[in-house]
């Protein structure tokens, strides 16, 4: 997995030196036509699973972007009513994911998404505390972290 990643940035960077710029987009075309040669020749260098697990982080990427996008419409449609109500709180979410860097892009992820904030992880990393600007349904929320960037992260990561 990590081999082919290598792989695939080194065909990024070599693609950047044939073409003989180096700017963002031209790297990411790189990137992407590298995926594609290895995607071609995945058989012969035992790479299907670099490509299910990328596959898995996009969809990981594509959760995040729509889910950004839903949260701040929700946010901008709180904030705009002439008279805030709303009734914020602080959640304990029961984390599943395990790994020190699950645990960190949950929180990320969550606090990136507008509307909440990842505020702590207990001791035990067992319990992940989250508060929300607008929280009706305490286990409806969860149940929507449980099922979804946790869900993708440990599919993406395992």
């Amino acid at each position: 997995m990590t081999g082919l990643f290598l792989v695939n940035i080194l065909l990024a960077l070599s693609w950047a030196a044939v073409t003989g710029s180096f700017s963002v987009v031209n790297l990411a075309f790189g990137f992407v036509l590298g995926t594609g040669v290895l995607f071609m020749i995945r058989e012969q260098v035992g790479g299907s699973s670099y490509f299910k697990r990328t596959g898995r982080v996009v969809g990981l990427i594509l959760l995040f972007l729509k889910e950004l996008a839903l949260s701040a419409w929700r946010v901008a449609l709180l904030v705009s009513r002439p008279k805030l109500d709303v009734s914020p709180g602080i959640i304990a979410f029961p984390l599943t994911v395990e790994r020190d860097f699950e645990i960190a892009l949950l929180a990320n992820l969550i606090t990136l998404t507008p509307g909440t904030l990842s505020v702590d992880v207990s001791e035990d990393r067992k319990v992940l505390y989250v508060h929300c600007i607008d929280l009706p349904d305490p286990e409806a929320t969860i149940a929507d972290i449980r099922d979804g960037f946790e869900r993708k992260i440990m599919e993406a990561f395992r």
